[in-house]
């Protein structure tokens, strides 16, 4: 049987427990498109969980005056008008989402100012078609048993019932750490804590719920780890609104099962590792660590690191990463983390990677402490070689320059020497030509017969 939903929309589909262990039961929130945002709760039934054929079974208006409440049992109640239905999800993390899902349509009926009689008639359409059999009504029309609202009547002191709390939610989270939320519901919690702890879970009903509620809060918000790194879960991953309210560019998927879901939107980089203790996580680090801190240098953005519950696989890549970036121990890193995010637990074989990666990031940095006064010593001898041979050269090139000078002196010194000898020559071979010329002209045939006479005769001698 098909239905018009036009022009409607599905917000969420959350399968109930069933008394029967064949028929399967459906609860459909179904908005509407137009600026009311008016939404109705619709209970569908199906025959088993092969079939394609269903039946309605509920209408349940969201009026203004419409509260949701915790049943203390595992399931939540919704209150409209004068009906009250009482609803038990297949596990809590369905629980969880569609929760958030009623919260949202009973804000924005309260803004609509929704109240009976104005509004919502185009639910008149589902309530003509109510049609699944009495079975099915009785169960969808069920009340709540006087157990769960019971007052507390087992006389514990205060001071005891606080101890069993405290004791209570450390075994609860550890629970919630290490299952799977898929397939956990509030009953097999409760059973799983009487059978550790060892007393009646009873009493604690309504403490078990909120506190489940409080961890499936912790782990569907991103932790803000720096003010660039969030770690958080697959929803995180999958919510595009939040991861652009965070500035999120990038995103590291440190997960096998899961798929990047908007990859034309965000930077990927993908660890496709099982949360087994087998894993090898340790030979990745590296790579993500470049990855987180390109996105910090080089684009601005933030970056989202998340596997399935953001508790052990990308707890542990983004404390190696912490340990790294702020140079911090092993302790420090996962103390600091584990602040920001409570339910922060690497699984065993992933710590001892931690331990290893600790101890190969302290053994680098023992190298550098080690060799930083060597390498400084260096430097500074380097540096007084270049500064000696730099003097050395200055003081050459000044007492070139002095020789040159002094050079220059010399050679114009010698060059006016050899002028005045040239000049000398010439005078002398002068005197030679004019002797010469006295001869001829006094006939004297043989110079055997001259006289020489001192007054008339100077001897010139060079």
């Amino acid at each position: 049987m098909s239905f018009p939903l036009r022009p409607k929309k599905i917000n969420y589909a959350v399968q109930l427990d069933s008394v029967s262990p064949v028929r399967v039961r459906y609860l459909i929130v179904v908005s509407t498109l137009a600026n009311k945002h008016e939404s109705i709760l619709l209970g569908m039934d199906f025959p088993n969980s092969d079939s394609d054929h269903c039946t309605i079974g509920l209408v349940l208006p969201i009026w203004s005056n419409t509260q949701v409440y915790l049943d203390g049992d595992g399931g939540f109640s919704v209150s409209s008008a004068k009906e009250t239905r009482i609803f038990k999800p297949v596990s809590m993390q369905t629980m969880w989402s569609v929760l958030q899902v009623l919260h949202g349509c009973c804000e924005r009926a309260i803004k609509a100012a929704l109240i009976p009689g104005s509004g919502l008639e185009w639910a008149r359409h589902y309530y003509r078609h109510i049609e699944s059999d009495r079975n099915c009504l009785n169960e969808w029309e069920v009340m709540n048993d006087l157990e769960s609202i019971r007052k507390d009547s087992y006389g514990q002191s205060s001071a005891e019932r606080v101890s069993n709390e405290i004791l209570i939610k450390e075994h609860l989270r550890d629970i919630m750490r290490t299952e799977d939320l898929d397939n956990l519901t509030s009953k097999m919690v409760h059973a799983t804590l009487e059978s550790r702890i060892g007393f009646d879970m009873r009493p604690y009903k309504e403490y078990i719920d909120n506190e489940i509620l409080v961890t499936m809060a912790q782990m569907d918000k991103p932790s803000k780890i720096f003010d660039y790194l969030y770690l958080g879960s697959e929803w995180n991953a999958a919510n595009f609104e939040e991861l652009q309210k965070n500035n999120v560019g990038y995103i590291l998927n440190v997960t096998r099962e899961i798929d990047n879901f908007f990859p034309e939107s965000f930077s990927y980089m993908n660890i496709r590792v099982y949360d087994v203790e087998a894993t090898d996580l340790l030979s990745h680090w590296p790579a993500t660590f470049n990855f987180i801190n390109t996105a910090r240098y080089q684009s601005g953005q933030a970056v989202l690191v998340h596997c399935k519950m953001g508790v052990s696989r990308s707890a542990s890549t983004v404390i190696a990463y912490a340990m790294k970036q702020q140079h911090w121990t092993l302790d420090v890193a996962l103390n600091y983390v584990r602040d920001r995010r409570s339910i922060v637990k690497p699984n065993e074989g992933f710590m001892k990677q931690l331990h290893t990666y600790s101890g190969i990031l302290s053994a680098r940095l023992g190298l550098v402490l080690f060799f930083f006064p060597v390498l400084f010593s260096l430097e500074a001898q380097l540096r007084n070689r270049h500064s000696a041979l730099w003097k050395r050269k200055s003081r050459d090139q000044r007492q070139k320059s002095v020789r040159n000078e002094e050079r220059g002196e010399e050679e114009k010194t010698a060059d006016d020497e050899e002028e005045e000898e040239d000049e000398e020559e010439e005078e002398e071979e002068d005197d030679d030509e004019e002797d010469d010329g006295l001869d001829e002209d006094d006939g004297v045939d043989n110079p055997d017969e001259k006289n020489y006479s001192g007054e008339d005769c100077e001897v010139i001698r060079s």
